[in-house]
């Protein structure tokens, strides 16, 4: 499991981009993402280089927390 700090999201709209944009890669099984703490939890084998670059491919700005 891996937690990212996501930042850039205002609404829920953003959730659902970055929730749908983690969903689509590979080695994914899980996503939580919550707008009160600006965080994604990830749950499966993708590498966290990918999950990053998904999220910011979206317009958001992601990190390990």
């Amino acid at each position: 499991m891996v937690t990212l700090k996501i930042e850039g999201m205002s609404c829920n709209n953003c959730v659902r981009h970055v929730t749908e944009a983690l969903k689509k890669v590979a080695g994914v099984e899980r996503v939580e993402v919550s707008l009160e703490e600006g965080r994604a939890t990830v749950s499966g084998s993708a590498p966290v280089e990918k999950l990053i670059e998904a999220v910011e491919e979206e317009g958001y700005t992601a990190r390990v927390a």
